[in-house]
């Protein structure tokens, strides 16, 4: 299983040198993965949550390309019916083929009315537009001669029993994002449902769970996957595996825009899991 980090591209706190800074911490620390957000138009529904400045993620990861050699790059999530998806497919082929075929392109709906009416998109139909888009961004990578040969790994977000279903349809993996694990559970197996119910493979899982060490336990039935002590986000992590997911991706944003100001907290709490990650990871790897 896979352990990714998404790091924050937005907010009072990043700039170039934050974001290089994070891209050798998640790289050095051993990470498997290192994935940003998408937002064109910070509307103020957008800035209340992740304020400017908000690095776009395809420049963004272009550049964070140059600067790692082993961690894959993605998008969680992509707002698919921000960009027509021929320039997705293009920015997203071209994105791939420099890292080196590093690239994962999660994908999701979005939920900014603002922003959405900023764009001139309309809002409602948003599912639709997602559905659309990649059924047009799968048709355009089969193009092999304009797009390379390479299949991206496209991850479908989405809590809804829709997301669900296009997860099924049209992703090669299911990325919700933080759920508790009492949910996690029963929504997979509902996706194992949807698949057995349209004949098709049932999508990989790879999540995207809260990091949030606690010095004492955290209880209850909102408690998120990944929020408490060290032992209990260890043992997400191994419920996780447990369930089949594929890869997790770890978020150490707490929707706080200040807390980017301070991101030495969010390192030390990946510095945490990844040493008590090694010894698991050394042992399967002399299995």
């Amino acid at each position: 299983m896979e352990i990714g980090v998404n790091v924050p591209n937005f907010g009072p706190g990043t700039d170039p040198g934050v974001l290089r800074s994070w891209a050798r911490t998640v790289e050095g620390l051993g990470f498997d993965l290192l994935m940003v957000s998408d937002h064109v138009a910070i509307t103020p529904d957008v800035a209340e949550r992740y304020p400017a400045p908000f690095y776009e993620p395809f420049t963004t990861l272009s550049w964070l390309a140059g600067l790692t050699t082993r961690v894959r790059l993605g998008t969680t999530v992509l707002i698919a019916p921000y960009r027509h998806p021929l320039l997705t497919a293009r920015m997203a082929a071209n994105l791939d083929d420099l890292s080196g075929g590093r690239l994962v392109l999660g994908v999701g709906v979005g939920w900014a009315r603002q922003e959405f009416a900023a764009l001139g998109i309309p809002f409602e139909r948003r599912g639709r537009l997602t559905d659309d888009h990649l059924r047009d961004l799968r048709a355009a990578w089969a193009d092999t001669a304009s797009y390379g040969h390479r299949r991206i790994p496209v991850w479908i977000g989405g809590t809804s029993d829709a997301g669900l279903r296009r997860a099924v349809r049209l992703g090669d993996a299911w990325h919700p994002l933080r759920c508790t694990m009492p949910w996690l559970r029963e929504a997979a197996e509902r996706l194992e449902a949807y698949a057995d119910e349209q004949r098709l493979p049932v999508p990989a899982l790879a999540p995207r769970i809260a990091l949030h060490v606690t010095e004492a336990p955290v209880g209850g039935p909102r408690r998120l996957a990944g929020e408490g002590t060290i032992d209990q986000i260890m043992d997400d992590l191994d419920q996780l595996r447990l369930l089949g997911a594929e890869a997790v991706v770890l978020d150490p944003y707490h929707g706080d825009p200040r807390e980017t100001c301070h991101p030495q907290t969010s390192r030390q709490a990946l510095a945490t899991v990844a040493a008590h990650l090694s010894p698991s990871r050394t042992r399967t790897e002399q299995s």
